[in-house]
């Protein structure tokens, strides 16, 4: 289905954005992974056939032209677009200065713009694209304790929906994945992190995000690359400006 079509894929060398990249690559894309840290990207592609690593930071205007621009020159025109990069860190209001909110936003929804608007100069040149946000729950709802982070998704969101109105009737599709707490490096960061602020037990930490989703357990990353994979078939053409909440249950 995906047989030699390239797939770029922000934040690709761990956690969710890993496991779509496994996913596209097993069913014959060629898939270009982006991230700041060169040798995690290189384990990564090594790991993988089919994976090819790009040194890239999506908040830095020059390095997403300038990356995006060789994926195309090394693999062609990007037919799948995952904005996946982002920074999951929540902050009271009132410790919240304004470094710590632009440099959520540079990251969450500025790179995703970025990188969406440098994927759509190849893109709208073929007859079929797929343009895919890794969203999250908090873009659907508040989340407590995370402001900054809570309006950066609300911004991918209200981004994807915009431009799948504007390219409505076309051959490519906007769609945002908003899962709920995923089984990644960076809930383990989180658990930390929590655990300080809220003066409680990194099991108790743990235990607040998990009682968060729905089902009461941590969702899998290869759950939320399924969900992209779908999006990515011929036959879902029709789903377009979509939010799909993969959290266990409504949000």
């Amino acid at each position: 289905m995906l047989k030699d079509r390239h797939a770029l894929v922000t934040g690709g060398g761990t956690g969710i954005g890993l496991a779509i990249a496994r996913a596209l690559a097993a069913r014959g894309a060629r898939v270009t992974i982006t991230g700041r840290r060169a040798e995690v990207l290189a384990g990564a592609a090594a790991a993988t056939p089919g994976l090819h690593g790009l040194t890239m930071d999506v908040s830095d205007e020059d390095s997403v032209m300038a990356g995006v621009s060789l994926a195309v020159e090394e693999r062609g025109p990007v037919a799948i677009c995952v904005a996946n990069a982002g920074i999951a860190e929540g902050r009271a209001l009132h410790r919240s200065d304004l470094a710590f909110w632009r440099m959520i936003m540079s990251v969450n929804l500025d790179g995703a713009f970025l990188t969406i608007r440098e994927c759509m100069k190849s893109m709208h040149k073929l007859d079929w694209g797929r343009v895919i946000a890794v969203a999250s729950i908090a873009g659907l709802r508040g989340l407590r304790g995370a402001s900054a982070y809570t309006a950066s998704k609300h911004g991918m969101i209200g981004l994807i929906r915009a431009l799948s109105e504007d390219y409505m009737g076309g051959p490519v599709t906007f769609n945002a994945l908003c899962p709920g707490y995923v089984d990644t490096p960076i809930v383990e960061h989180n658990v930390g992190a929590i655990s300080k602020r809220a003066g409680i037990s990194e099991d108790e930490a743990l235990k607040l995000m998990v009682s968060a989703n729905r089902h009461k357990r941590l969702i899998a990353p290869e759950e939320v690359a399924r969900a992209a994979i779908w999006l990515c078939d011929e036959a879902s053409g029709s789903v377009n400006g979509q939010c799909i909440e993969i959290a266990g249950g409504q949000v």
